[in-house]
């Protein structure tokens, strides 16, 4: 095992992913003012806050709200819309864009001469950079609205006394997290987030996992009682020695940490940036923030178009400057070929697509908090998931309580429900099942006469939970349950009966063959134990080193039914590519009967004691060949998480539980539950409105489709692109003068662009949405040099149609005037535009267009139209002021004809580069 850093205290500290670490001069002020309020008498705390134990009046409360502002720390959010409008601009295209509209203005109208000066290449690029801005702009903005609406459906709340203006008596309020305000009473139990740094003056039991500042797995308790850091004076000690001292007050409870176990009144002495967290926060945020897959994928695609620009474009230029001798009009000609080869509907298509795969993902009751992770989503190939309310119905029964020897025992439902009634912590399903069935038994099965004194609450370590309570005369009793295994380490006796026995080996493997009998049938098993306290020994608090010397009272025995849609989501996520594996906390053996249940094959089961064990080499070999890890703690589901992805996989992870949160940060793609715990909800990337595999699914085919779709357009523009410089290429060094002017180009590639606005809307054929899709930079590059030159076949046959055909050559020997290049420049550019959008529906399926496979109605309409407008312009009024002419009604058999070649050859090559890549896109 690698060695991990110790705190002062010695405990290892295990960094996560997510983990805030580090000291500066903000975080030396919150420690002040958190040093100023811990250990101080309470009624302090209430003087400065101006508050009381009763909570704030409303109207108080609202006007506090008002001053300080919302109970946000800094996060990535959305900027004005102004901002938003400026920042479209920013992207690499639009920039190369505008570099080339300076250059035209320069050229064309600043250094030309009155009678040769021509707005006309300025004004196509400032519209096109204006187009593709203002549509990414009104994307954006719209995808930045949809998301928080997405997001306010995930409401985060926290539970205050406040008081209305007229009455003096505190009522519970369910208020918004962002509404808390210095002075609110807080109340706390299991599964709730800290919302604020609070100061507590009331507390049971409470158990603090402060995970996500300090790395450290293992909860700390927090009392409403002096901590011997805050018994320091404030004067004395400026600042805390670190920031471990910080975390170690005993009666302060810091924002963004969460309740494991127990209850607490609190009182909130800082909000927002003004938390401890806060301060953290801010500073994080003000770093740059790490790129996702997406986000590198999106970065090397477009760098590789423009790089493959900036040596294209210098070859086009130097061929066309010898060849022609005019460098000027090469150069002109140039920057139109670098305008062509920009592909600066990007960033429209992918906000587009985001947005729209977003939306279509809530309508299947799926909330997208960040939608990059639309595409991790499509591109997850592991989903890692939890057993108890995923693969099994969220509901357990308890079914039998028995004594060491298999027989039905009232007495032992009477102690698991002391145990199960008289907990603070967050009841699981199983305390849930026990406390039902007692209520259905009657009083009979309750022991009444007891009252709680202490309880040692669960942990993932321990994995077992012990309450202490006393009778009427004084008497105190520890009653323990727990895992069985773990429940065998701290017993030293089983009682049979009346008679009370020495545990001895014998007896303790009759005991774990007893439980893994019930295991087998299907069974979840606890053990309950009891110790007797006497007098001498009893106290007000206990430790969990008092769990010592119990007795083994009996079995509890649990069924928790699969659920029905558990085998068919299964197999339709196996169907589309993605590996299901189960990362559970419960008995393996349980977990490998359920998991054949529901048609999952588990092989042989790792549990988290061989994981801890293990090194990161081994765990990441381990993981490949196992599908069934059971007996986990939090950070051992993180390390199996971060072991898929060192192997390369896209790791998906659903949870919701607090016992989650590491796994769900770690993750890909965090996806939790509406119903989790608040901690949960906050870490993950995804919320699932119905907690159902079918409902992935779902999302994991919109994902991959939306993902398709940006692919499309890359794709298809990339080797479109390519395919026209190729032909420009070919035409500089043989023809006489450029194929097609400037401005002809420009123009083409603003209609083009313009049709590739519906893209988003296409659909995908079934067969790319069966396996996950990652950004491959290469298969981009491939395609477009497969592809591209294709094109460049009929390009070349028109050049030699218009130039024997329709007498571009006689023209230019005749008189070497510009009547031939006319007709050469309008018989390419419409063959040039409708070759280039036909190809759309060539190149977007791997299938045979229009035949196995039909584009969406828009794609079909804004195709359509762009060819109409190409094939109009050369007989359009404008004609003549952009340097085209009318053209003999015979060319268009021509074209029909060079279509269908192209369409022929186009599948042909298709058709080959399948075969011998096995992909398409």
């Amino acid at each position: 095992m690698n060695q991990t850093p110790k705190t002062k205290a010695g405990k290892p500290k295990q960094k996560q992913k997510g983990f805030i670490s580090g000291s500066s001069a903000p975080e030396q002020k919150i420690s002040m003012r958190v040093v100023e309020e811990s250990g101080k008498p309470i009624q302090s705390t209430f003087n400065r806050t101006k508050t009381s134990p009763f909570g704030l009046f409303n109207h108080d409360a609202a006007e506090r709200l008002q001053r300080s502002g919302p109970n946000e720390v800094a996060h990535d959010k959305a900027p004005h819309a102004l901002v938003q409008l400026a920042l479209s601009f920013k992207n690499p295209f639009v920039i190369v864009l505008l570099i080339l509209a300076t250059i035209s203005y320069i050229l064309d109208v600043h250094l030309a001469v009155p009678d040769e000066r021509s707005w006309k290449g300025v004004i196509i690029l400032v519209t096109m950079v204006t187009i593709s801005s203002l549509l990414r702009f009104f994307q954006e903005y719209r995808s930045n609205k949809a998301a928080e609406r997405l997001k306010s459906m995930v409401r985060t709340t926290a539970t205050v006394l406040r008081r209305t203006n007229d009455a003096a008596n505190p009522q519970r309020q369910e208020i918004p997290m962002r509404e808390l305000v210095v002075g609110d009473i807080v109340s706390l139990q299991a599964g709730d987030m800290i919302p604020a740094d609070i100061r507590l003056f009331a507390s049971r039991d409470l158990f603090i996992s402060q995970a996500v500042l300090t790395g450290e797995a293992l909860p700390v308790e927090k009392y409403d009682t002096l901590g011997a850091v805050a018994q320091k004076s404030a004067d004395a000690n400026p600042a805390l020695d670190s920031k471990a001292d910080l975390l170690d007050l005993s009666d302060i409870c810091f924002m963004g940490t969460n309740v494991v176990s127990g209850t607490a009144t609190a009182v909130v002495v800082a909000t927002g940036a003004n938390t401890y967290f806060g301060s953290l926060a801010e500073n994080v945020v003000s770093h740059k923030r790490i790129e996702t897959s997406f986000d590198r994928g999106v970065s090397s695609v477009s760098w590789l178009l423009i790089r493959f620009m900036l040596v294209m474009v210098p070859i086009v230029f130097m061929i066309n400057g010898v060849t022609k001798g005019d460098w000027m009009s090469a150069l002109t000609f140039a920057l139109a070929v670098a305008v062509g080869l920009t592909p600066e509907m990007l960033p429209m298509i992918v906000s587009a697509n985001l947005a729209k795969g977003a939306m279509a993902m809530a309508r299947r009751k799926v909330v997208v908090k960040r939608l990059n992770s639309v595409q991790n989503f499509g591109a997850m190939d592991v989903l890692c998931t939890d057993k108890t309310g995923t693969l099994t119905q969220d509901k357990i029964i308890l079914e039998r309580h028995l004594d060491i020897s298999g027989n039905k025992d009232e007495s032992i439902l009477q102690l698991a429900w002391l145990n199960s009634f008289h907990q603070s912590g967050q009841k699981n399903l199983m305390d849930i099942a026990i406390v039902s069935h007692a209520d259905e038994r009657g009083p009979a099965a309750k022991l009444l006469q007891y009252s709680k004194i202490d309880e040692m609450p669960f942990d993932f370590v321990r994995r077992r939970l012990s309450v202490i309570v006393e009778d009427q005369a004084g008497a105190q009793l520890m009653v323990s349950k727990g895992a069985v295994e773990e429940m065998l380490a701290v017993c030293s006796h089983a009682q049979e009966g009346s008679e009370v026995r020495p545990l001895d080996a014998k007896a303790r493997t009759a005991l774990l063959e007893q439980a893994r009998e019930y295991n087998e049938e299907g069974y979840r098993v606890l053990i309950v134990a009891t110790r007797q306290i006497d007098a001498a020994h009893a106290k007000v608090q206990y430790k969990t080193e008092d769990e010592a010397n119990l007795v083994v009272r009996g079995f509890l025995t649990f069924f928790d039914p699969p659920k029905d849609s558990a085998a068919p989501a299964i197999r339709a996520l196996q169907e589309y590519g993605v590996a299901v594996k189960v990362l559970t906390g419960d008995n393996a053996i349980v977990t490998l009967k359920v998991c054949r249940d529901v048609g999952l094959d588990p092989g042989t089961p790792l549990v988290g004691q061989e994981i801890e064990a293990m090194s990161e080499q081994q765990l990441n070999e381990a993981v490949k060949y196992t599908t069934v890890f059971a007996k986990l703690t939090p950070l051992q589901k993180s390390r199996v998480v971060k072991a898929l992805q060192a192997n390369g996989h896209t790791v998906g992870f659903l949870g919701d539980g607090i016992n989650d949160a590491p796994a769900l940060r770690d993750a890909d793609v965090g996806i939790s539950v509406d119903s989790g715990a608040d901690i949960a909800k906050e870490t993950a990337d995804i919320i699932l409105l119905e907690k159902s595999l079918m409902v992935l699914e779902e999302g994991v085919v919109k994902g991959r489709e939306t993902f398709g779709n940006i692919l499309k357009y890359l794709n298809m523009t990339a080797s479109s692109n390519f395919g026209n410089v190729f032909s420009v290429l070919v035409a500089s060094a043989w023809l006489p003068w450029e194929p097609m002017l400037a401005v002809h180009l420009l123009i083409q590639n603003l209609i083009y662009d313009i049709s590739q606005m519906m893209l988003p809307w296409d659909k995908m054929d079934e067969d790319f949405l069966k396996k996950p899709r990652k950004w491959d930079a290469g298969n981009i590059r491939r395609f477009m040099i497969w592809i591209g030159p294709t094109s460049s076949v009929f390009d070349i046959t028109t050049y030699i149609l218009m130039w024997t055909v329709f007498g571009a050559g006689a023209m230019y020997a005749a008189d070497g005037g510009s009547a031939g290049q006319s007709i050469m420049n309008s018989g390419w550019f419409i063959e040039g535009l409708v070759s280039q959008t036909l190809v759309v529906h060539m190149l977007r399926t791997r299938k045979i267009p229009f035949i196995q496979s039909t584009a969406a109605l828009p794609v079909l309409l804004s195709t359509a139209i762009a060819i109409g407008i190409g094939c109009y312009l050369p007989f359009s009024p404008l004609a003549a002021s952009i340097g085209f002419v009318a053209l003999d009604t015979s060319y268009f058999y021509w074209l029909i004809a060079t279509m269908v070649g192209y369409m022929i050859l186009a599948q042909t090559v298709k058709t080959i580069y399948i075969r011998r890549y096995g992909q398409w896109f």
